[in-house]
């Protein structure tokens, strides 16, 4: 029964492997349920800034942020690709970083040097691997994000944006639509349109009082918006982790039932096999005295 006794094995390593992506699929669960909490709750806060900084970019039209003027004479952009730290979740960095390539690809088509900022492991590993010039890095974020580890690198691009170095910067993350649909997104954050600062009218129009001026609250603002924005994109791309985890993690445990179900049923048709076959030989044995 030397057969059998591998098949035994194989449904024994099979059966471990089944109890830790059952526990992977149980930890990622739980871990998504507080990470997509977490998402929905930085949404009002980036809303509400956009909001004041729009109705202040109305009251003061004769100040533009360098946030909003347009450099097309630079021959250079930022891209920030936001990935996982980990593995295990799918296809989910693969599509991500899909997208980045696609646009790299057409940045380098008409002529222009992409500079990337890459948050997470999975995207730094991918951008080195195709040599791509990284301005900075941020990895070891752990479950929750924290703005302090995600402003020092992305402020490299934002300066270089202020100062006229690149015309744009592209944002590129995996975005959360519901457990089991998570969507990579490539879109420009700088510089900001007009409809994306555009004032809600439906309120009513508030008078400020600035303090110290105008100008220097505006600037703070806007670059509130930019890191909130950035951070919301953080915090979509750790709910879609965990989500794209979970179910990754699940169908890896239901096809190791199924495996299991296989080979029980192959080691029951060996073991039946070695009997009928012992069985043969004691029959003929006793025929033959």
């Amino acid at each position: 029964m030397a057969a059998g006794k591998e098949i035994r094995g194989k449904i024994k390593s099979v059966e471990n492997t089944k109890k830790i992506t059952k526990a992977m699929e149980m930890v990622a669960a739980s871990k998504m349920r507080k990470a997509q909490d977490r998402m929905r709750a930085a949404r009002p806060f980036a809303e509400k800034v956009r909001n004041i900084a729009a109705h202040l970019g109305e009251a003061n039209p004769e100040y533009v942020h360098p946030f909003m003027k347009v450099h097309e004479e630079a021959k250079a952009a930022g891209v920030i690709v936001v990935t996982t730290d980990k593995g295990l979740c799918g296809g989910m960095n693969t599509n991500v970083l899909r997208a980045v390539t696609s646009k790299l690809r057409e940045l380098q088509s008409q002529g222009i040097e992409a500079q990337a900022v890459a948050i997470g492991n999975k995207g730094l590993g991918f951008l080195n691997r195709i040599g791509a010039r990284v301005v900075a890095q941020s990895v070891g974020l752990g479950d929750t994000p924290h703005l302090e580890k995600l402003i020092g690198p992305v402020k490299v691009l934002l300066d270089a944006y202020a100062e006229g170095k690149i015309n744009a910067v592209y944002l590129s993350y995996t975005k959360f639509i519901n457990t089991m649909k998570q969507e990579s997104v490539v879109e420009r954050l700088l510089p900001l349109s007009s409809e994306q600062m555009k004032a809600d009218k439906s309120g009513p129009s508030w008078d400020y009082i600035y303090e110290p001026d105008a100008q220097t609250v505006i600037d703070e603002l806007l670059v509130r918006y930019v890191e909130s924005l950035i951070y919301q994109a953080v915090a979509e791309n750790m709910a879609s982790e965990q989500s794209a985890r979970m179910v990754a993690m699940k169908a890896a445990t239901d096809n190791a039932g199924n495996v299991i179900n296989e080979l029980k049923l192959v080691y029951n048709k060996t073991r039946q096999a070695a009997i009928t076959k012992e069985l043969s030989e004691i029959v003929a044995g006793a025929a033959a005295v």
